[in-house]
């Protein structure tokens, strides 16, 4: 019995380990049995490498999911001024400079787009869902429809949309009131395909909810995640705090440190002849030489004198701080760099070093921030903007886009000179022959969205403006001149 059994076993092995039941299973078998042949640094006299007993192999990393603690994301954004920086500033810069449409859209309908975001406080909604997003790992705004608050639970069609709709959003953070559904939106053609379906909203005090469709809802997520870390997440993401939470702990640990070490910057030093055979005193008599130094350094601090007998001897010994800065510079540097911003952004610090301006950091901030908002802005923003335009002016444009104004605003100089740059090649191209009268306005109050100028250019007066180019030829003594609102003159040769 048993070896029939045992040659069961090992026809059941040997099948296991055929390909053709399944060249996965039999893939995960022969890396199992093969670990040891992997690539790897190893020398066990020295205890150097892996698997040695040395320091390094004692290091772990755990997955300690900070972004589920909530009541610690809670009190560090309240308490801690690193923390509120990391969690506003980047949000605030996000939204600073807004968008501009990108559409043949009049100036009065997007004027009246800017009204109704200004009425229902959307650019304040939109910063508090980012902020949440960013402590939280995920926030959600429930899109308010005026005569549609009992059909939550249905898509939200554009077709049922009237002018004058169109009253907010409504921000909840993952941990307050809204929970994603487990069914999943399996339509490809949809926006928000592989996300759950339907929200529940409810409140624990009462514990009823609604059910609210994904259409009518808009997701702020800060750090996408995995597939597996995004299931266990409820399909948000991970706090910003998550990878700056350690760095932290080190720099405010060092900071204390230094604190504490300023109250032994002075140490005194009293040295009383016979303190051995004083310390082995009764109760009473300890009590009293207590008292005695506890006067004696009152007395110093009051009116510094210090009175000593004749035997005794003071001395003060002096705490040196050389390279306490250096330190703290670093961590600070550490935390800087997990927050993915510069010292001189986060802390408020001037640059340092010889020549330093911090242009080049800078830089790389706004670079970072731009591509937040194409992840983590443009979604809400591309969801919004067409239910905008139905309750502003009653219907979408085709060419409808949107494009993020630069983060970064030039200096007053910066503008002067792009102005200049920009005149003087659009003023060449022209007199070069290149470009019509019509096409260099045109270019002008284009440019004028950078530089600030040529914002007079009116459509009148590009529609008056030839649209004709004028080629030099070897009878003009110079190339046409370049004159906005008048005609060529040329100057012939004598």
């Amino acid at each position: 019995m048993s070896k029939k059994r045992k040659s069961k076993t090992k026809d059941s092995k040997n099948t296991i380990r055929s390909p053709s039941n399944g060249m996965n299973t039999f893939l995960l078998e022969q890396l199992l049995q093969r670990k040891t042949m992997f690539d790897g640094f190893s020398n066990a006299a020295t205890r150097m490498g892996e698997g040695t007993t040395n320091l390094l192999e004692g290091t772990e990393y755990k997955n300690n999911k900070l972004s589920f603690d909530w009541n610690l994301l809670n009190t560090l954004y309240r308490e801690h001024w690193i923390v509120r920086r990391i969690v506003d500033v980047v949000a605030e810069d996000m939204i600073k400079n807004w968008y501009k449409i990108k559409s043949q859209l009049s100036p009065d309908a997007i004027k009246k787009i800017a009204v109704l975001e200004r009425k229902t406080q959307l650019r304040a909604r939109i910063l508090e869902g980012l902020r949440w997003a960013r402590l939280y790992g995920g926030a959600a705004g429930v899109i308010m429809i005026q005569g549609q608050e009992d059909m939550l639970d249905k898509p939200l069609e554009l077709d049922t949309l009237l002018p004058n709709c169109f009253k907010g959003i409504l921000i909840l953070d993952r941990w307050n009131g809204i929970y994603p559904d487990m069914r999943i939106v399996e339509d490809s053609n949809d926006i928000d395909f592989g996300l759950p379906m339907y929200y529940q909203i409810r409140s624990d005090a009462i514990g009823t909810g609604v059910k609210v469709h994904h259409s009518r809802i808009v997701r702020f997520i800060n750090r996408d995640l995995p597939y597996i870390e995004k299931i266990m997440e409820s399909y948000w993401g991970a706090s910003e705090l998550e990878h700056v939470y350690e760095e932290l702990k080190k720099r405010d640990n060092t900071s204390w440190n230094i604190a504490t070490l300023i109250f032994s910057a002075n140490l005194k030093v009293y040295q009383m002849d016979g303190f051995e055979q004083m310390a082995l005193m009764d109760e009473q008599a300890l009590g009293d030489l207590y008292k005695t130094l506890m006067l004696m350094n009152e007395m110093m601090n009051n009116n510094s004198m210090q009175v000593i007998g004749k035997d005794d001897t003071f001395d003060t010994r002096q705490y040196t701080f050389s390279g306490l800065s250096d330190v703290y510079s670093e961590f600070m540097m550490d935390v800087a760099g997990a927050a993915e911003m510069p010292v001189t952004k986060l802390f408020g610090r001037s640059p340092a070093g010889m020549n330093a301006t911090g242009e080049s950091d800078m830089q790389n901030y706004y670079d970072s921030v731009e591509q937040k908002q194409e992840a983590c802005l443009r979604p809400v923003l591309e969801k919004l903007l067409p239910i905008l335009c139905i309750s502003a002016f009653g219907t979408v444009p085709d060419d409808l886009e949107l494009e993020f104004n630069p983060c970064r605003r030039p200096t007053e100089e910066e503008r002067k000179t792009l102005a200049q740059q920009t005149a003087s090649a659009i003023i060449e191209a022209y007199n070069s022959g290149l470009i019509s009268q019509k096409t260099a306005l045109k270019e002008l109050r284009q440019s004028s969205e950078n530089t600030g100028m040529w914002t007079n250019i009116t459509d009148e007066d590009i529609e008056k403006a030839s649209s004709d180019t004028a080629f030099p030829t070897e009878e003009l003594t110079q190339p046409p001149s370049f004159y906005p609102y008048g005609e060529m003159s040329y100057e012939e040769k004598e």
